[in-house]
């Protein structure tokens, strides 16, 4: 029997810190915005505060998977963290709605880039039957900075104000870079970096390969920019004093069942599991929907996280699994496209649906309900042996 290598190591662990720090440096600000936008005076656009955010981060997914592939993975995590510390600088600067929105433009290209050049790290490390407990791992600890951030970041903000909330923000964001200085490249064949390399070929933007999984990605994570958009909001409705309290739950939900789910797809394949996740996002989505105390509502947020917690390694191990070596960064960019369309996408209908009315939100919900039972149902549709079956190995994807 081949003797498989150990990946619980220094080195794996000092990825999941960067995650840790990278995921609450964006995170934390996010339930604070709305507010904040409303105090510059662009109450109308709080659906842009996501929206823009995830727009850059998907223009930004097929240059970032061809560096990640090109000139290696800690290049391009390095650029993203980089990027987010200097937008956290700025927010206070830039205080007119017109520059807030510009900030949120530019802050997309954090995420375009880092989680990109993580995971093709991660995939280049670990054995091909661990993928998913790994991805289960590595995104639990992206979780607890994802539940650490806006527990904190309404903290801070209830304290000391929104400003210490930003120059804290990019403190992480910087803190996510220097743990990672101490890695070794995985890529072995890199490639300069030059101009010529941000030139993409029609090719080059998206892989044919994973457009299965990245589809089941984009129709259940409409939810999670609903989430992202209305649920400040929704909190304030309810009473719920910290705004970040909601996010919190939702994620210390998410937590255990990720590495429980990774494994299960790992034995039992990726699609199984995936329509547990996408019918536990549906039924969650209704019980917010209907929410009408706090009780209920955080009720709803822990059938979210686990539905999120079952959803995100097992997809990104599925997309890992139909991908080629030489191309797992475009493999990986082309699933974050879909992340983020569906998560602006979802941010854009749920704002404009919405529209400040406290008696929209019912409907708001439900209608993300819809896509996630929409995403169930297309599971059902792919052939059998794609619903049971993991591929053996890389060679037997690339003969398919």
């Amino acid at each position: 029997m081949k003797f498989l290598p150990p990946f619980f190591n220094l080195n794996f662990f000092v990825l999941c810190l960067s995650s840790f720090l990278f995921f609450a440096s964006f995170n934390m600000i996010i339930p604070e915005l709305p507010a904040y936008l409303t105090s510059l005076g662009g109450e109308d656009y709080k659906g842009l505060i996501i929206s823009l955010f995830t727009l850059t981060a998907g223009l930004s997914r097929p240059f970032s998977g061809k560096l990640a592939d090109k000139i290696g993975r800690i290049p391009v995590m390095v650029v993203g963290a980089a990027i987010c510390f200097l937008v956290s600088l700025l927010y206070p600067i830039i205080t007119s709605v017109a520059g807030f929105l510009f900030l949120r433009f530019v802050h997309g290209f954090s995420t375009g880039f880092t989680p990109t050049g993580t995971s093709a790290y991660v995939a280049d490390i670990v054995p091909f039957n661990r993928r998913g407990e790994a991805m289960g791992i590595q995104s639990l600890f992206g979780s607890l900075g994802m539940a650490a951030g806006p527990a904190l970041g309404g903290y801070i903000a209830s304290i000391w104000g929104i400003e210490p909330l930003f120059y804290t923000s990019a403190g992480f964001s910087i803190l996510s870079i220097l743990v990672i200085f101490r890695l070794k490249e995985t890529v072995s064949q890199k490639e300069p970096m030059r101009m010529g390399l941000f030139k993409l070929n029609r090719h080059e933007i998206i892989e044919k390969r994973v457009l299965v999984p990245s589809l089941v990605l984009l129709l259940t994570v409409f939810s999670f920019g609903t989430v992202l958009t209305i649920i400040p909001d929704y909190s304030d409705y309810l009473g719920i004093k910290n705004k970040g309290l909601f996010f919190a739950v939702f994620t210390l939900s998410s937590l255990g069942i990720r590495i429980i789910a990774g494994k299960t797809s790992d034995r039992y394949g990726r699609i199984p599991v995936m329509k547990v996740a996408t019918l536990s996002m549906a039924i969650s989505m209704v019980l917010i929907a209907f929410a009408q105390t706090k009780m209920m509502l955080l009720f709803g947020g822990v059938i979210f996280g686990a539905s999120v917690g079952m959803n995100s390694p097992t997809i990104s191990a599925w997309t890992i699994d139909l991908s080629l070596d030489a191309f797992r960064g475009r493999a990986l960019a082309t699933m974050y496209i879909a992340l983020e369309a569906g998560i602006g996408i979802g941010a854009l209908v749920s704002g404009y649906v919405f529209a400040n009315k406290a008696e929209n939100f019912p409907l708001v919900f439900s209608i993300a309900a819809c896509t996630s039972v929409l995403a169930f149902i297309y599971l059902f549709t792919l052939p059998k042996k794609q619903q049971y079956l993991v591929p053996a190995d890389n060679e037997s994807v690339a003969k398919d």
